[in-house]
């Protein structure tokens, strides 16, 4: 106890300082960084002692501030370029065959000769075959693309390539052999409009296998590694560039891995400015008396046993926190239950019976209001022991406090957020601005995957590490077990009581 207790005064002579640190994601505000040392009454035996300054600013603003330097992006337009191109490009190869059949009609439209019922049926298979080419394009090239990529998508940019010269030579070739001559067969300008609509349907189709196909089976394992905790995760995936293997890494961080809180990945204060007491003794006096060189060991000696101790420290650290946790939880479910108690769902069948006043009736909002009040005061100080309250303000409570109250939810159901760490999308807001990740490969990011290849994905305060690994070739082997050799007999022995 008595250890304990200078471990705690050390911590809190220790806190008296106030570090900011930018540009980085302040996810603690200072009051958080002395979580560990208050008490239960920490609110009521506490005493503040403020300066006043011509110019101030706010932890808010500090984390507003630093939050926007972190999701800007240099251009906002940028990520529309190449849907955008995809766009012009596709109404380019849609109007084509249309602007085919048009042109003759429009120019030497009684030179030409009559077509009848075969140019009708024509008519009718391109009209069908422009209406998939027409869907098959929105859906694989018209799609908001969800993250900037740092260079071409190949496979797209080779498919954009391949139409443009396909529809470029198609006009080439007409220009030649249609325009110029005015070609007087109106049918084979029909067939020849066909074909290229027909050529299309290829080209989505291979377009298709090379874009949505080709990377749904499982070629490689990704191990991915956050830098800070360790926290880490396996996934499989296909054959895919690293730039794209990085999206989808991405997409999978923000729902399988818990929010990154930096409050608790360190050693507390009180153990890491123990392990610095240690020091050394030098003796520069040539005459040194064997008092002088005891005494240096023994001091030597008495450094040495503190700096083993840490462990130690760190143990009842972790046991005395684990105790407030436990502590503060109890408290926090039982104010919660009570508070829900305190109000109930008013029926329509109920209001008729026995009418209530009008302010006696509360809509979900003015409920949450309502029983919040009881809740707040265990709420907040559960949030900071567990250091959760920068990622929890008073009015996202409230919205979930009414959210659950409006859908019948029970407190256990209300608790959950706030009880386990969820995952990191649960607490990202909800705005139009990406996240700002920086893609660090020693290989080009528009080669393939292949074994024993890292990258890493950073951010301001911690990094991604993600190691491919190629999957195993299995070897399947066959046994056959006939039915009828499934016989069994009885081993009996003088203790046997069957």
């Amino acid at each position: 106890e008595r250890h304990r207790s200078k471990s705690r005064d050390s911590s809190s002579r220790g806190d008296k300082s106030v570090t900011i640190q930018t540009p980085g994601e302040p996810l603690l505000d200072a009051e958080s960084t002395r979580g560990d040392d208050r008490d239960d009454n920490w609110g009521e035996t506490t005493t503040v002692v403020t300066g006043t300054s011509e110019h101030s600013i706010s932890n808010e603003d500090l984390t507003r501030v630093t939050k926007d330097l972190e999701e800007s992006t240099p251009l906002e337009c940028k990520r529309f370029i190449g849907p955008a191109l995809g766009g012009c490009l596709s109404f380019f190869a849609l109007i084509t065959p249309l602007a085919f059949l048009i042109l003759p009609q429009v120019l030497w439209r009684d030179a030409l000769e009559p077509c009848g019922t075969p140019c009708e049926g024509l008519y009718v298979s391109l009209a069908f075959k422009l209406l998939v080419l027409l869907i098959s394009s929105w859906a694989l090239f018209l799609r908001p693309p969800r993250a900037t990529l740092p260079r071409f998508f190949v496979f797209r940019c080779l498919l954009m390539v391949l139409v443009f010269l396909f529809v470029a030579s198609y006009w080439l070739f007409y220009g030649v052999r249609v325009l110029e001559p005015r070609e007087r067969d109106y049918r084979g300008i029909v067939e020849y409009a066909a074909s290229l609509v027909d050529a299309l349907l290829f080209i989505q189709y291979l377009a298709l296998v090379l874009l949505e196909v080709r990377h749904l089976q499982p070629a490689f394992c990704l191990k991915v590694v956050r830098s800070t905790d360790g926290a880490s995760k396996f996934y499989s995936v296909g054959h895919l560039s690293i730039q794209r293997a990085a999206v989808w890494v991405l997409d999978r961080y923000y729902n399988d891995f818990s929010v990154y809180n930096p409050a608790v990945v360190n050693l507390p204060k009180s153990i890491l400015s123990k392990k610095m007491t240690g020091f050394k003794v030098y003796s520069l006096d040539e005459n040194t008396t064997n008092n002088s060189t005891g005494q240096s060991r023994a001091m030597i000696a008495a450094a040495a046993r503190r700096r083993d101790n840490s462990h130690n420290e760190y143990y009842y650290e972790e046991a005395e926190m684990e105790r407030r946790i436990r502590k503060r939880k109890a408290r926090l479910v039982v104010a919660v239950e009570e508070a829900f108690t305190h109000i109930k769902r008013l029926h329509e069948d109920e209001a008729a019976a026995s009418p209530k006043h009008p302010r006696e009736v509360m809509d979900p909002r003015e409920a949450a209001q309502a029983i919040f009040a009881p809740m707040a005061r265990a709420m907040q100080k559960y949030l900071r022991t567990t250091r959760q309250q920068a990622f929890h303000s008073m009015e996202s409570i409230l919205t979930h406090l009414q959210f659950c109250i409006t859908h019948n939810m029970t407190p256990k159901a209300f608790l959950e957020r706030y009880l386990t760490p969820g995952p990191t999308m649960q607490y990202q807001q909800q705005s139009g601005r990406g996240r700002q990740w920086t893609l660090v490969s020693e290989e080009p990011v528009t080669s393939g995957l292949r074994q024993g290849l890292v990258f890493s994905l950073r951010r301001l305060d911690f990094s991604l590490v993600v190691t491919v690994t190629p999957l195993p070739f299995l070897r399947l082997g066959e046994e056959f077990i006939d039915p009828k050799s499934h016989k069994f007999v009885m081993r009996l022995q003088s203790e046997t009581s069957v």
